[in-house]
């Protein structure tokens, strides 16, 4: 492993991501990672010190995936707004038969983990407030585009926008309804884009 290079690394890094989330941290057991990954847990230890440090590094690689698609997603519509929004409907709807997991990976550690896990804990929130800081970040673009109404605080739409996505994925869990869950979020972002005239 320490010779395969950057690009290798990466490659599993990405496989045990899903894998974790799809799984887990404690429904997945070494032998699951061997599987997966193609590595011997001596190599995996080797490489990443433990099956801890895997894992938090496939957190840090869901979220930096994450900021990604969002930049990505601005870039494209040419609107924070509409990038934000795009984004929010990505991993919504679009991730539910390609996702390994219709929970946020972040969310799922959380609610996963203990204070025995104290350290992947710690991570996963601090992950997930990054998460938040990328969404003020966004609609204070959005203010400047003037799409958002500069009254409005950016960081309290953050949080209301992180609450939602979590629970829009938790219901479409159980509803299996896109055209209820696309209304929903158009509904959301009609809200946040009420700029005062």
């Amino acid at each position: 492993m320490a010779k395969a290079g950057k690009q290798n690394r990466q490659d599993v890094v990405e496989k045990a991501t899903n894998l974790y989330w799809e799984k887990g941290f404690h429904g997945t057991s070494m032998r699951n990672l061997q599987d997966v990954i193609d590595m011997r847990p001596g190599s995996i230890y080797a490489a990443f010190g433990s099956k801890e440090g895997l894992f938090k590094e496939a957190l840090q690689y869901y979220t930096q995936q994450g900021f990604a698609q969002l930049t990505a997603l601005k870039s494209t519509t040419g609107s924070p707004l509409k990038g934000l929004k795009a984004f929010v409907e990505m991993a919504v709807i679009d991730s539910q038969d390609s996702a390994p997991s219709g929970m946020c990976m972040l969310a799922k550690t959380i609610s996963e983990l203990t204070e025995e896990n104290a350290e992947l804990l710690a991570e996963a929130k601090s992950l997930l407030h990054k998460i938040e800081l990328s969404f003020a970040a966004t609609f204070i673009e959005a203010q400047a585009f003037g799409e958002v109404d500069k009254e409005k605080d950016a960081k309290q739409l953050a949080r209301s926008l992180q609450i939602q996505i979590m629970g829009l994925r938790t219901y479409t869990r159980v509803n299996n309804d896109n055209k209820a869950i696309k209304e929903m979020i158009d509904t959301l972002f009609l809200a946040f884009s009420d700029v005062k005239k």
